[in-house]
């Protein structure tokens, strides 16, 4: 079971992920969720080859046509997403795969899949968009954890570096987070300060 590096930040564009990586970044998500197909090769395709020259590992959100045509090696897939994707295409061009999970019901439909990495979410109340759930909590992510053993865990939603270390000692393998990044006053040092956090879990 390959391992996860337990800082994930999502970001919603390539010029995050460029701005991101030189700082010792080695895992991230890019996550676009309405934009032009054309736009969205061109994110893609930026954001795959800044990670290749840092050797990071570029995680693609939902796209996976895209996934496959830019011959990236990792997408993202919501719950929604699993019922329209080519898993079978994916998995013969050998694309790794993680998957959303807020229930029970979820969290089996998603093992039954394989998968690379098992999301749980949202952790805490996140502002960044309506969820139908409410927050999971950190008991939960050790629920997660003794049913998906060895499968990397990743936690998601209203995390922030003062939250990390109470959701690795939950459980977690690695955390998912956005606003913590894109929307503070200072990005780049707060980064470097997730780093400082995490190398020792890396």
């Amino acid at each position: 079971m390959s391992r996860l590096d337990p800082f994930y930040p999502v970001v919603d564009s390539a010029a995050w992920v460029q701005r991101l990586l030189p700082l010792g970044t080695r895992l991230v998500q890019l996550r676009i969720k309405d934009a032009p197909q054309a736009r969205l090769r061109a994110e893609i395709g930026t954001a795959l080859a800044a990670c290749r020259a840092h050797a990071a590992q570029l995680v693609v959100n939902d796209h996976w046509q895209l996934v496959l045509d830019a011959g990236a090696d990792f997408v993202h897939l919501g719950q929604e997403d699993l019922q329209d994707a080519d898993l079978p295409a994916l998995r013969r061009r050998g694309v790794r795969l993680g998957i959303s999970t807020h229930s029970e019901a979820e969290l089996e439909r998603a093992l039954a899949l394989a998968p690379d990495y098992i999301a749980l979410g949202p952790v805490y109340p996140t502002m960044l968009k309506r969820m139908p759930w409410s927050p999971q909590g950190l008991p939960r992510l050790g629920e997660w954890k003794s049913k998906i053993g060895a499968l990397p865990l990743v936690a998601i939603g209203g995390i922030t570096l003062e939250r990390a270390q109470g959701c690795f000692d939950a459980g977690a393998d690695a955390v998912a987070l956005v606003s913590d990044i894109t929307r503070h006053p200072d990005p780049d040092a707060r980064t470097t300060a997730w780093l400082q956090a995490t190398r020792a879990r890396a």
